[in-house]
C-alpha cells in the first residue's frame, strides 16, 4: 500500500499530503491551503456493498481479500441439520468499533549520524516495531532504536507502525532533521484503523435433550481499504464451539475490501464467536424448554473429558469452562432471582439474568513467527540491586510490576530491589510485546527461567567464597545464608562487589552476575471463565441498569490479583461500551458520521459497575509458573453476558433484535412494539422465561445479499506444449499474507515431482501432468496437520494456479521461471 495516496484515494481519511512546519499552528494553516481535486466514484461502504459493488482496488479480481472455510458445503452436515429435532439459527451484524486509546498515535523521529534513527513511538512493542522499520527500510537492525515509554492504551491499534508514522519517519530521513506528529481526536476517530464490523450466521442442531448435534457458520468481515493484515478471522471458527462437545462443524468465511478505514486488531479480535454462541444457546434453551445454565452444562467439555480434539483439529488439554460455571452458579441464587424477577414483572419492572462461558487462547507460540518466544536478561548490579531487561511491554498491563514480582520471588530478594526495563528496543532481546494475552505466560516464563539460572550462579559463587556446599546456600531478602550449624552470611551486594571487582575469587573466574534466557511457551495456553450479569431495563425509557456482575475465572497461578482484576475490569468496560453505546458509522457516500465523542459514545464510570471476582487457581497451566493470560477475556465474554441479561429481562416482549449497540431508542422501540403482548402474558407468566417468539428471531436476521462463489475455470492449455522442468520462484497469496519461496519442478511423462524450498527447509511432493496442467498434493503439519491441494497451469515462463487449504480456504499461486544463468549461479 502507498504511504500517502498516489493518484487515487480509497476512503475518507486516506492520507494525501504531508506538511512539515516549525509548529502545529503553521502546519495546520498550510494544510488549509492545499486543494485536492477528486473525481467521485461509487463507494463500497458496507459488507453487502462489497459483495455486489465495484472493485475497491481495480487491480484485484474481486473484493474478497481473505478466505477460509469450505465453499462447497458438506452434504452430510446439512442432512444432520435438516433432520434435527431442534434447529436454531442466529444471524446478526456487529457494528464497527474504534479502539479509542487514552493516548492517540504519536511519533518523534530523530536521525542519528549516518543511517541511524531514534524513534519514540506510541506502540505495543518496541522490539517488534524496530524490526518492522529495519526490514521495511532495508537498514541493519542495530541502526533502528525504538523507544516506547508509558503508552496510554492500544487495544490492538498500535501493534505495528502505520501510514502516518511511516510517513513521518521517511520525511525525517529525507530532511535529515527531527520531526514529530501526534494524532488528534478527530483524526483518531475518522482515520485511525478500526475493527469489529462483521456479519455472522450460525445454525446449530440439538437433540431432544438439548445436546449439540452439528453446526454451520457463515462469517463476513469488513477489512476496509487497507487492513493491517487481510483477515477472514479463522480464530472465530476455531473457538466458536471450541469448548463444547460438538460432533460436526463446517463454516464459510470471507474478508472483504471496502472504501472505509482499514481493519486493525481490537482486544479479542475473534470475540464475535462468544457473542454468537452464547446468545444462540440462550435462544435454544428457550426453544427447547430447558434452563440456559442447564443447556451449557450438557454441552460444555469438563476437565474429566480431557484431552479433547475439536472438529477443527484443536487439541484441548487444560480447559475448565464447566468448572468455572459451577463456581459462578454457587455465587448466585438463581432460584431466588427467578422469584424476584417474576414479582418485579407484576410491578412492571423488568429484571434479567445473563450467563456466558468461554475459553481464550493465550500466549500462542505456533503458527505465527513473531510470537514464538520472549526473552529476559537479568543481572545483579555492583550495588546489589537487580536489573531486568524484558521483551514485554505495557500499555496499562502492569508488566513492570508483575515481572519484578516474578523475579523477586524466584531470587529471594525484596521486590523494591528489582528494576524492570521494557521500553527500549536497544536494551534487550527481540520480542513481540503486548500481543495475544501472552505477557504473563511468555514473559513471566522467561523471567522465571532466567532468574533460576542467575540464582544458581549466585549460590555457586557464595558457596565457593564461604567454603560451603551449593545446596546449603539460601538467598533471603538480599542476604545469602549458609544452612546448618554455621550461621555464615554474605550480602548480595558484597558478592556482587567480588563478582565485578575481583572475579578471580569466583569459582569459574568469570566476572559479573548476569544471565539471559529466551523462553518458548507451550503452543497455546488456555484460559477459561464464566460470567453472570443481572440488569434492569426501564420499560418507559429503554435504559439498562447493570445491578450486579459476577466473574469466575481460571487464570491459573495469579502473579498479582489486582493486575488480573484490573485487566478483567478494563475488558468488561469495553464490552459494556460495545453492547450499549459505541458505534462508528458512515453515510451512504462513506463519510464518517461519528467524528467526536458526542457522536461516538464511550462508557463512563456511571455505566460500569463494581465487579465481583472469583478465581480458580487449582489447575495451573502447563507453562512455566502455571500462569494463564487474561488480558482479552473481559472484552470477549462480556458482550454475550450483557446481551443475554437484556434479552432475559425483555423476553415478555419477545426476542430482541440483536442490532448493536442496544441503545435506549432501539430497546424502547422493541418494547413499544410488543407492549400489548407483554400485558396479555402477565397473568400466565411463570418464573422461568417462556419459549422464544421464533418470528422475532427470524426478523433479527439481516438481509443477505450473498455473492455466489464462481465455479472454478477449466485451465486453458496453450497450443505449444509448455516446458515445465526447471527452477521457479513462487508466491502463495494466503489469508495470512503472501509467502514467497523457491522450488524445482520436473516431469517424466504424466508424472510430476517437485520441491518447495523455504527458510532452509524442503517440502517434496509428487503429482500429475496433463499437457501444461499440473496437480499435486502437499501434506504439512504446522500449524496443524492438513493436506494442501495444488492445481496450476504453465504458460512459457509463468505459472498460475490455486491451492486449496482445507479449512483455510484457497490461495492464488503464481510462479516465475528462474533463468538458466541465475539458476546455476544460485546453486553455485
Amino acid at each position: 500500500m502507498p504511504v500517502l495516496a498516489s493518484g487515487r484515494v480509497t476512503y475518507v481519511g486516506d492520507p494525501v499530503a504531508m506538511v512539515v512546519a516549525q509548529d502545529r499552528y503553521i502546519a495546520e494553516d498550510a494544510a488549509g491551503l492545499i486543494v485536492v481535486d477528486y473525481d467521485e466514484e461509487d463507494p463500497v461502504v458496507t459488507i453487502d456493498d462489497a459483495k455486489t459493488g465495484p472493485l475497491v482496488h481495480p487491480d484485484t479480481d474481486s473484493n474478497v481479500c481473505a478466505a477460509t472455510g469450505n465453499e462447497d458445503g458438506d452434504e452430510e452436515l446439512e442432512a444432520t441439520l435438516a433432520a434435527a429435532p431442534h434447529l436454531v439459527t442466529l444471524a446478526f451484524e456487529h457494528q464497527r468499533i474504534s479502539q479509542s486509546p487514552m493516548e492517540t498515535r504519536g511519533v518523534v523521529v530523530a536521525p542519528q549520524g549516518n543511517g541511524e534513527l531514534t524513534i519514540y513511538l506510541s506502540c505495543q512493542g518496541p522490539q517488534l516495531n524496530a524490526r518492522w522499520f529495519a526490514e521495511a527500510l532495508g537498514l541493519p537492525r542495530t541502526a533502528i532504536r525504538v523507544i516506547a515509554k508509558d503508552v496510554g492504551g492500544s487495544f490492538g491499534l498500535k501493534g505495528q507502525p502505520w501510514r502516518e508514522e511511516v510517513a513521518v519517519v521517511l520525511a525525517a530521513m529525507h530532511l535529515r532533521r527531527p520531526l514529530k506528529w501526534i494524532e488528534d481526536r478527530l483524526e483518531n476517530l475518522t482515520a485511525a484503523n478500526q475493527a469489529r464490523e462483521q456479519q455472522i450466521r450460525v445454525r446449530a442442531a440439538f437433540d431432544h435433550d438439548g445436546r449439540l448435534l452439528a453446526s454451520h457458520a457463515e462469517y463476513h468481515l469488513n477489512n476496509g481499504a487497507w487492513p493491517q493484515g487481510a483477515d477472514s478471522n479463522i480464530a472465530v471458527m476455531m473457538f466458536l464451539w471450541g469448548a463444547h462437545k460438538l460432533p460436526k462443524f463446517d463454516f464459510y468465511s470471507r474478508g472483504w475490501f471496502t472504501n472505509t478505514v482499514g481493519l486493525a486488531a481490537y482486544r479479542g479480535p475473534w470475540a464475535i464467536e462468544s457473542l454468537a454462541r452464547e446468545v444462540l444457546l440462550d435462544r435454544a434453551a428457550r426453544q427447547i424448554g430447558i434452563d440456559p445454565i442447564e443447556i451449557r452444562r450438557r454441552n460444555l467439555i469438563r476437565r474429566t473429558d480431557l484431552p479433547w480434539t475439536t472438529p477443527m483439529g484443536l487439541e484441548l488439554t487444560d480447559i475448565s469452562p464447566a468448572e468455572c460455571l459451577d463456581v459462578l452458579v454457587s455465587k448466585i441464587d438463581v432460584a431466588a432471582f427467578r422469584a424476584e424477577q417474576a414479582k418485579a414483572r407484576e410491578q412492571g419492572r423488568y429484571l434479567g439474568l445473563g450467563v456466558a462461558t468461554y475459553i481464550e487462547p493465550t500466549a500462542g507460540s505456533t503458527g505465527v513467527a513473531v510470537l514464538m518466544s520472549e526473552s529476559a536478561h537479568i543481572r545483579v548490579e555492583p550495588t546489589g540491586m537487580i536489573t531486568a531487561v524484558v521483551s514485554t511491554h505495557s500499555q496499562g498491563h502492569g508488566t513492570q510490576t508483575t515481572m519484578a514480582q516474578v523475579i523477586a520471588d524466584r531470587l529471594g530478594v525484596p521486590y523494591e530491589h528489582v528494576s524492570v526495563y521494557e521500553d527500549d528496543s536497544s536494551r534487550g532481546g527481540y520480542g513481540s510485546g503486548a500481543y495475544g494475552s501472552r505477557q504473563a505466560v511468555a514473559g513471566g516464563g522467561a523471567c522465571i527461567r532466567a532468574a533460576e539460572l542467575l540464582l544458581e550462579r549466585i549460590k555457586r559463587a557464595a558457596a565457593h567464597i564461604l567454603g560451603a556446599r551449593t545446596e546449603d546456600i539460601e538467598l533471603r531478602e538480599g542476604m545469602l545464608h549458609v544452612l546448618g550449624d554455621r550461621p555464615q552470611t554474605v550480602s548480595l551486594r558484597d558478592l556482587a562487589d567480588i563478582a565485578y571487582g575481583d572475579p578471580d575469587r569466583m569459582p569459574d573466574g568469570e566476572a559479573g552476575l548476569e544471565v539471559q534466557y529466551r523462553y518458548r511457551p507451550p503452543p497455546i495456553t488456555m484460559t477459561s471463565a464464566a460470567h453472570a450479569c443481572i440488569v434492569e431495563v426501564d420499560a418507559q425509557t429503554g435504559f439498562v441498569q447493570i445491578k450486579r456482575w459476577v466473574t469466575s475465572e481460571d487464570c491459573g497461578v495469579l502473579i498479582n490479583p489486582a493486575v488480573v482484576e484490573g485487566q478483567i475490569a478494563g475488558g468488561l468496560a469495553q464490552a459494556i461500551g460495545s453492547v450499549l453505546l459505541e458505534e462508528v458509522s458512515f453515510d451512504a457516500r462513506g463519510n464518517p458520521t461519528a467524528a467526536t465523542y458526542k457522536d461516538y459514545l464511550l462508557p463512563t464510570i456511571f455505566d460500569v459497575p463494581d465487579f465481583e471476582y472469583h478465581h480458580d487457581a487449582s489447575m495451573p497451566s502447563q507453562a512455566e509458573g502455571g500462569f494463564r493470560g487474561v488480558g482479552e477475556g473481559g472484552c470477549i465474554v462480556g458482550p454475550p453476558t450483557l446481551v443475554n441479561a437484556i434479552a432475559d429481562a425483555l423476553i415478555p416482549f419477545g426476542e430482541i433484535a440483536l442490532e448493536l449497540p442496544l441503545t435506549p431508542a432501539r430497546l424502547l422501540a422493541h418494547i413499544e412494539g410488543r407492549r400489548e403482548i407483554a400485558e396479555r402474558a402477565k397473568p400466565a407468566e411463570a418464573s422461568t422465561p417462556p419459549p422464544a417468539d421464533q418470528s422475532a428471531g427470524a426478523a433479527a436476521e439481516p438481509a443477505r445479499n450473498e455473492a455466489t462463489p464462481s465455479a472454478p475455470q477449466e485451465p486453458v492449455v496453450s497450443a505449444a506444449a509448455a516446458t515445465i522442468d526447471g527452477d521457479w520462484t513462487f508466491v502463495l497469496s494466503t489469508p495470512m499474507g503472501p509467502q514467497a519461496f523457491n522450488g524445482r519442478l520436473s516431469t517424466d511423462g504424466d508424472r510430476l515431482t517437485g520441491v518447495f524450498i523455504m527458510n532452509m527447509d524442503e517440502a517434496h511432493f509428487t503429482g500429475t501432468v496433463d499437457g501444461n496442467h499440473l496437480k499435486w498434493d502437499l501434506k504439512v503439519t504446522k500449524p496443524m496437520s492438513i493436506t494442501l491441494k495444488y492445481e496450476a497451469t504453465v504458460d512459457g515462463d509463468t505459472l498460475t494456479g490455486k491451492c486449496k487449504m482445507g479449512i483455510f480456504g484457497s490461495a492464488k499461486l503464481s510462479g516465475k521461471r528462474v533463468s538458466s544463468a541465475a539458476s546455476a549461479q544460485g546453486r553455485g
